[in-house]
């Protein structure tokens, strides 16, 4: 099991969050994904640890950005 945590910026609702959600749920191994609208945190848990990239393609498709 690991856990990495991110900064995803531009969220301002709660569709935002379900929109990253959603996207960042599709990327393979994760198995859960909690987002907090205010502060932005982004919290993946997969099976192993997952690419940093696929997880900011993700969130780029649902229209947000990683914070560096």
């Amino acid at each position: 099991m690991s856990t990495a945590t991110y900064t995803v910026t531009g969220m301002t609702c709660g569709h935002c969050v379900a929109s990253v959600t959603e996207e960042v749920e599709q990327v393979a191994g994760v198995t859960a994904v909690d987002v907090d609208l205010k502060t932005g945190q982004v919290t993946v848990t997969s099976e192993a640890p997952v690419d940093d990239a696929l997880i900011k393609s993700a969130v780029e498709e649902a229209g947000y950005a990683l914070q560096a």
